[in-house]
């Protein structure tokens, strides 16, 4: 069933009704239902970082060849890189997409690759917002990792959303870290190679640092900078395109 027929009035509506259905939900509940609800026109975005895999697991339990969004933002670590090759061949995903920022947008404002020593939101919108936009643009929903135990914004994270033209679904929202190791004991799930050496969140290497004990899981996120949130999941009226060369 697609959602192209949902006006700006209905895709809210319909957002409320499917959370306050799916509040307290198993995350494998919510993937059927979002793939009863959108069909074909669902993608699931991972980053394939420390948590990733318990949503790729499930996915790959209930529709392994569903699209699965990678942005390879040319600044990830090699343990990441590997660790989406091997993963995705372990659970039999057969349909993961590798998205890259456009070459005319490096070249234009981040030719020698330095961007993110002196704007990180721009350098966020060229590797990751832009190239996910436009990915995105032939879907009616999306699914996601985020969970509320992550703090900051995501605290009142809803199962189920409305962004912009498309509906979100984050079937992990009510899950503690406890019950994120534990599925993956249980399913004996490879972790990612970095988090045994203190990385309990992981994104671009120039950005991302380990933790000490009893920090907050994205403390080693864009350290010493207010910045919490890459970009991808702020919500921006339809066709709307940052100034990449400028402030976002």
């Amino acid at each position: 069933m697609s959602l192209a027929y949902a006006h700006s009035d209905g895709l809210p509506t319909l957002a409320a009704r499917l959370d306050a259905q799916l509040r307290h939900a198993h995350p494998r509940t919510v993937l059927e239902q979002a793939i009863g609800v959108v069909g074909d026109k669902l993608a699931l975005v991972s980053s394939f970082g420390a948590e990733a895999a318990v949503l790729l697991h499930l996915v790959s339990r209930v529709k392994p060849d569903m699209p699965v969004l990678f942005l390879d933002t040319g600044m990830l670590f090699g343990q990441t890189l590997d660790y989406r090759r091997q993963l995705a061949a372990k659970l039999g995903l057969t349909n993961v997409r590798d998205l890259r920022p456009a070459h005319h947008d490096l070249a234009i404002s981040d030719p020698e690759a330095k961007l993110w020593q002196t704007d990180t939101d721009a350098c966020c919108e060229i590797r990751k917002v832009i190239p996910l936009d436009k990915a995105l643009a032939e879907f009616d929903g999306w699914i996601t990792g985020r969970k509320r135990f992550h703090g900051g914004d995501r605290l009142s994270l809803p199962v189920v959303e409305q962004s912009n033209h498309q509906i979100k679904f984050n079937p992990l929202a009510n899950w503690a870290k406890t019950d994120l190791d534990s599925y993956m004991a249980q399913h004996e799930v490879p972790a990612h190679p970095l988090v045994a050496q203190g990385f309990p969140s992981i994104g671009c290497w120039p950005c991302t640092k380990p933790v000490e004990a009893g920090q907050d899981v994205r403390a080693g996120r864009w350290e010493d900078s207010e910045k919490t949130e890459c970009g991808i999941h702020v919500a921006r009226a339809p066709g709307m395109v940052a100034n990449v060369g400028g402030d976002i």
